[in-house]
Order: structure tokens, then sequence, then C-alpha cells
């Protein structure tokens, strides 16, 4: 009972409920536990009687057969004298001695169910365990807190807490004062503090020189805005607080502005905060002091608002700084090409701005280089300067409409401009009418400099032209470069027209032998490679002549897909040998590119064993050409090269908007990005990445040949059925059959669904290829890289 006793006690008090009781009941508690102890300790020593020596061996004697400490404790009673009695009776001493030997004490048998029968120790035990594991005790650093009415006395008594609290967009986190040790403490300006006294409030002294506040002196809640530099001070500990300020945002240009030519300017800037800027603009204005005051623009312009263009900022992430880009289209505005400054704002959380100082440019518009759109947004920009230039733009814009014949692509376009002069010479022009003729000259000179063009040539000449105009104008690289785009683009849509065109049509074009030629899709990109490079070294007179032979020969000319051995070929024909052209030379490169690899890792070594049908058919030709041009061009420059030849090719694929023609030039999709993810593998030295990609690539190459034989197939069992009408309406392109009465397919593939036949040798051969592949790839002294290799390859077979 005393354990029990003592352990419930324990429990109690460790668990810290005397505390939250009044002080009179917790020492009435005290006082019967205490009672219950001592007479548990009394009727324990009552009930306690200590075991003899005699009744210990008894309990000993009667664990062993046979009573050992007995016999041994026994004298011979008869026969002592007897020599034959007396050696039975030491054998028997003897074998009671042995068994002895095995004995062990006993366990004690407390009898605890029989003396408790409710476990009440058992009670007190699992109390007390939890007690010191979960208890206040275990939290409290003064057993005195634990003692009847301490809560009621810590209550009584004066005591605090206190918190600084950072403003919220500075992120820094809350401040326990308890857990900061007197002294300095550097906290952000605009910090809040708050107090919380007990007990005795007037018992505590408060004291704090940074915000000019006077709080009740009874207020149990206290707080205060740090302003500035001060002190705190609570009780007996001090602080020195030390108010960092929140500097204003800073903002500034950090680049030079491009542009397009469709008028989109791009401005680099650099902004910075202490805890992040959470909005920017930027302010244009109209700078008279740097403008040209000549012709429409002599007369004082009307006043106008400064523009305002929301700046883009992260909303997440680091904005301590970063550098972000204005980009915005003010082609339109009044201000199109005339000097501005443009000046950056930025706010931070705080509500604190900062300025950049003004930046001088001259504002980008859309560059026209078609002369009477120039002349119309011209006329459009002085009448939006001031509205007292109306009269004199009549004037210019009658003149230049004066002889529409030959100037107007469209009718429609010049009877526009007579309704824009007819308005101008109005008496009664108001301001809202002259934001509408302002509105539709832009709408003229948009649709007169991209035309409304209704073929391919067309576009071609056109974008000829813009090209022309803008060399002769001086234009920028990359305005020149995206003329050059354009330019590519229009060739492109005008060699797949030619592409799918009828034979009889064809026959219809002239044909006298001195002007009729023929060029491949090589050739022309050759020549615009020839031309691009000229422009980029400023050889504009060069690239303009350049410029004008390739026009004249697309004038007369005949493009081909191929060589012109292939004349007797159909359009799907040429396709499935060029893109297998593509896939030779593809894996031409990603055998290079594994030697190269091979080289690097073992320099001197050998790649491979020499020999095999790969090295000498498609990896040989790779070496040729390696040791021609391998002084002028890198793996990356003929990656990027075969990704340029490979979207030719998909351009002039034949079969647009079928299903079978859709899925191969997807196919195609996919192996471009992966030549281009192959370039850009190699570009950076990652080889194990490019001999990936070209894998993949190679994979949707196969892909795409096989939906163009398929559809290829198709068409000629529908020709073959009196379809070919329905199919294409093209009789050159029938096929003819081989000697042995076969229809031929796209390379090299017969009507049987079979490329290769049905020779066994050619099956026996691929075997032996596969087995060749597996025994090289199981070897294990090959370097790792190489079995790697070999895996893929047999992973694609």
């Amino acid at each position: 009972p005393l354990a029990a006793t003592v352990m419930a006690a324990a429990a109690v008090i460790l668990w810290g409920v005397l505390a939250f009781w009044p002080a009179w009941i917790g020492q009435a508690l005290i006082a019967a536990l205490a009672l219950a102890g001592l007479a548990s300790l009394v009727y324990g020593i009552r009930r306690f009687r200590p075991a003899h020596r005699a009744e210990a061996l008894a309990r000993l004697d009667a664990t062993l057969p046979g009573s050992p400490i007995a016999a041994l404790a026994d004298t011979q009673a008869i026969g002592a004298d007897d020599p034959a009695s007396q050696a039975v009776w030491l054998t028997h001493r003897r074998r009671m001695a042995e068994r002895l030997a095995g004995l062990r004490a006993l366990p004690p048998r407390p009898g605890l169910s029989q003396r408790d029968p409710y476990g009440l120790r058992l009670i007190a035990a699992t109390a007390l365990a939890a007690a010191l594991l979960f208890g206040a005790g275990t939290r409290q650093g003064d057993l005195a807190a634990l003692l009847p009415g301490a809560a009621q006395a810590a209550i009584s008594q004066a005591s605090w807490e206190g918190w600084i609290e950072a403003p919220s967009y500075t992120g820094k986190p809350t401040l326990y004062l308890a857990d900061q040790p007197p002294g300095a403490l550097e906290v952000p300006t605009g910090s809040r503090v708050t107090l919380r006294l007990y007990g005795r409030v007037d018992a505590i002294d408060v004291a704090e020189s940074f915000s000019g506040e006077t709080p009740d002196p009874q207020a149990t809640t206290r707080a205060f805005r740090i302003t500035g530099d001060g002190t705190l001070a609570i009780g007996d500990d001090t602080w020195q607080i030390s108010a960092t300020p929140d500097a204003p945002p800073r903002i500034q240009p950090s680049g030079e502005l491009t542009r397009t030519l469709a008028g989109e300017m791009r401005l680099p800037f650099t902004a910075r905060d202490d805890y992040g800027v959470s909005a920017g603009q930027a302010r244009i204005g109209l700078d008279l002091l740097r403008a040209d005051r000549r012709h429409g623009l002599g007369p004082e312009p009307e006043p106008r608002d400064d523009v305002v263009v929301d700046l883009a900022m992260p909303y997440r992430g680091d904005r301590h700084e970063g550098q972000e880009l204005l980009v915005e289209n003010l082609s339109e505005n009044p201000w199109a090409g005339l000097p501005v400054t443009v000046t950056f704002s930025a706010t931070d959380a705080a509500g604190q701005s900062g300025e950049s100082a003004p930046f001088e440019i001259v504002l980008p518009g859309r560059r026209f280089l078609d002369p009477l759109a120039a002349a119309l947004v011209e006329q459009r920009r002085d009448i939006l300067w001031t509205i007292a230039n109306a009269p004199r733009a009549a004037r210019i814009l009658r003149a230049v409409s004066n002889r529409p014949e030959g100037l107007f692509a469209k009718n429609a376009q010049y009877l526009k401009l007579r309704t824009v002069v007819r308005t101008l010479d109005g008496e009664s022009l108001t301001r809202e009418d002259r934001d509408a003729v302002a509105q539709a000259l832009w709408e003229i000179a948009v649709e007169i400099e991209d035309g409304a063009l209704a073929n391919a040539l067309d576009r071609l000449r056109r974008a000829q032209e813009r090209l022309s105009e803008a060399m002769r104008q001086g234009a920028t690289p990359e305005e020149l470069s995206e003329l050059m785009d354009d330019y590519r683009q229009a060739l492109r849509d005008y060699t797949r027209q030619l592409g799918q065109q009828e034979p009889e049509n064809r026959t219809d074009e002239p044909d006298d032998g001195s002007q009729q030629m023929e060029m491949t899709q090589q050739d022309l990109q050759a020549m615009m490679d020839r031309i691009e490079e000229l422009m980029r070294q400023g050889r504009m007179e060069e690239a303009q002549a350049l410029l004008d032979q390739l026009q004249q020969m697309m004038e007369n000319m005949q493009i081909t897909e191929g060589a012109s051995g292939q004349q007797g070929q159909s359009q799907g024909e040429r396709s499935m040998q060029d893109l297998a052209d593509t896939l030779r030379q593809q894996q031409g490169l990603s055998d290079q590119a594994f030697r190269n690899l091979q080289e690097q890792l073992n320099p001197g070594g050998k790649s491979g064993q020499p020999g095999t049908s790969g090295e000498e058919g498609e990896a040989g030709e790779t070496d040729g050409q390696g040791q021609g041009q391998g002084q002028r061009e890198t793996l990356t420059e003929r990656q990027r090269a075969l990704e340029r030849e490979l979207e030719r090719q998909r351009d002039g694929l034949p079969g647009a908007g079928t299903p079978e023609g859709d899925a191969a030039r997807d196919a195609l999709e996919r192996a471009g990005r992966a030549m281009d993810e192959a370039a850009d593998a190699l570009d950076e030295g990652n080889i194990p990445g490019a001999l990936d990609r070209q894998a993949e690539a190679m994979e949707s190459l196969r892909d795409g040949m096989r939906t163009l034989e398929d559809q290829m197939r198709r068409e000629a069992q529908a020709r073959e059925h009196g379809e070919q009408g329905q199919l294409a309406g093209q009789p050159g392109n029938r096929q003819q059959a081989d000697p042995l009465g076969r229809t031929p397919g796209g390379s090299g593939a017969t009507a049987t669904d079979n490329p290769l036949g049905d020779r066994e040798d050619v099956y026996r051969r691929a075997q032996e290829l596969m087995e060749e592949l597996r025994r090289r790839s199981g070897e294990a002294d090959r370097p790792e890289l190489e079995r790697d290799y070999l895996k893929r390859l047999l992973d694609l077979f």
C-alpha cells in the first residue's frame, strides 16, 4: 500500500493540478496523502514477518527430488560400524550432493493478485509514468510553481510578455521579447511593439522613446509604432532599438532599345528595392526641343497627356532586384517616329516611389516600306499633331491620289482615301471627325502595306519588294532578318504551289529551251543563305543584285524537289527519296558524334571494330564528308543545316489535308524538334544527350516515311482500279510495272507490302546483324557508352 500511495501522490503533484486549486484544497489533499502514506507504512510494518532459515531450506529442498538438503543434514542411525552399510550411506550422500549442484534460488512470490485484486498498484504506477512524460512538472523550471496556489500567486504578482512585429511586406519574422537578450536590437522602421501586462500592472515600469505616444498607465495591453531609433525599458530589461529605414525603390534603363518592323519596342530596365518592388510605370512624353519642327510639325502641337505604360513585375520569387523588359507597340500613337523621353517609376509595398532620369529615345513605330503607305501615315501624324494641318494634309492626299491607275491595288482603297479628303475639306471639322479620319488613314496604309495578295507568286513579289526597300532605306539587321524570314516563307509557299500544279498545267508553260530551266530546293536555299550573309556583312548592293537575280529566275524557272534525274518520278517518290537521304545523313551525323565521344573518352583508342555494314555505308559517307568539310563545319552546323532541309521537305510533302499526309507532317515536325534539341545539345557539348535526340529524330523520320509509303500504296491500288481521276488527276504520275509485273512504290518498295521482297538471304542477313549487335552489347570490355549506343540500336530495331 505504501508504494501505491507514494506513486499516486507524486503523479498528482507532477501533473500540476495543485497549482490551479485554492491553497486550502491543495493543502488538505497533501495532508490526506500524507496520512494515507503513514497508515500504509504502519499497516505494512504490522503485516511484515521475516522468514526463518529452516523455512527457506525446506522451500528449497521441496523443489528437488529426494530432499537432498535434509539428506545431507541427517546422520547414519544404524549400521555405523558396518563397512557395507557405511559405504551405502556415503554413496547416498554423494548422490544428494550432486543434486544440490543444480540448486538455484527461487523467485519471490509477492501474491499481488491476492492482496490487490483491483490492481491499484498498477493504476498508480501508470499515472506516475504518464506524469513523468507529459506532466507540467517536466516543463517547469521552478518546482515551487507546482505547489498549491502557485497559479493564483503568479497572477497576483506582476508579469508581462511582448513581441515586435515587422511590417508584413518585409517578410521578417516576429521577435518575442522574452527571448531577446537586453541590448542592441535592429528592426525595420514601422515595426509594431505589443506588450501584455499581468497582475499588478502598476508594479511594472514600461518606458520607450521612439514612438512619442503616451499610453494609459493602467492599460493591460500597450502598443507602440517604431518610427525611429530609441530605447525600450520593461522592468529591469532595456533594449536599444535601431530602426532600419526602408529606402525608396530605384529603377533605370539597363540596355539598348530594340524594335521590330511592326513597331514593337523593347527596352530593358532594372528595378531594385530593400524589400521588393510592387508596381512600376513608364511615362512617355514628347521632347519638343529635339523634334525636327518642319513641314507639318511646324505649328504648335495640341496638348496631349503623356503615355503611361504599366510595367510587368514579378509576382513571386526574389523581388528585391530584377531585370525586366518594357514591351509595347505604340505605332498608332501620334508621337511614333518622334523624339520622346521615357521616365521609369517604381513603387514599393510601403507606398514609396522612385523615378529614373529621363531616357531619350525616338519612339518606335511601324516601318512602312511602301511609299504610298508611308505618305498616308505621315499625313495622319500631321493632322494628329494639330487639327490646323487638316487643309495641308487634304491638299497632299489629293495630289497623291490624283492618278490612281496602278497606284492602288483595289478600288476600295482609293474610294476610302477620297472620302478622307472630302472630310478634311469640310468647314466644321471637329476633333472627333479628325480622329476618325486618322483611324481611316491608318487602316488604308496598313492595307496597302500588307496588301490583299491573291496567290503565292504575288506574295513572293511583295516580300521581295519589301526586302529591297528595306535595304535601300538602311534598315537595322533585326528588321532585315525579319523581312528575310518573310521572304523565305513566301518562297516556300510558292514552291509548294508549283509542286501541287497538275502536269497538264505545266505543259502549257513556255519551254523554249533557253528560258525553261530547273532548280533544286538546295539551290534556292544556298542562294537565300548567300543573300542573308551579304546583308549581315553590309554588302547591300551585292545582296540586292543577287536578290533580283533570284527573283528573275523564279519568274522563268521550274522548281524541282530533287535532281534532274528524278523528273520521271512522282512527287511522293521524290519526297520519299529526299527523306531517305535525310535519314541517311542523320545516321551519319549520329555515328560521327558517337565516334567523337569515344575519342574524348579514349584518346588514341579505337571506337569499335571496322568492317560492319553500318560503318561502311552510312558512317563511311560521313567520314568522307568530314575530311572535306570538317575544317569549316561543326557537327552543330551540319545538324542545323539538316534540320532546315527537313523543314523544306516537310513543306513540299504531298497529301496535304489527308489523314496520312497530316500524320506524315506531324512525324516530320517531331523529327525537326528532335534535331533542333540535338543541335542545342551538341552546341553545349552534351554528346550523350545529342545521341538520344538524334535517335528520336531518326525514329520520327521512319514513322513519317512509313505513313507516306502507305498513302502512296493506297493511291497506286486505287489507280489500278481505274480511280486515277478521283485521286489526283495526274496521268504523268502513273507508275510503270517492273519486268516481273510488280508495281513499284516509294523508296524501292513494291505493291507486296514488302520493301525487300521475300528473299531468304535478306532475313538471314538481318538476323545476323541483330545477333552481332547483341553480341557486342554483351561484351563487358567495351566502353559503357558504346554498349549504351548498341542497346539503343537494339531498342530501335
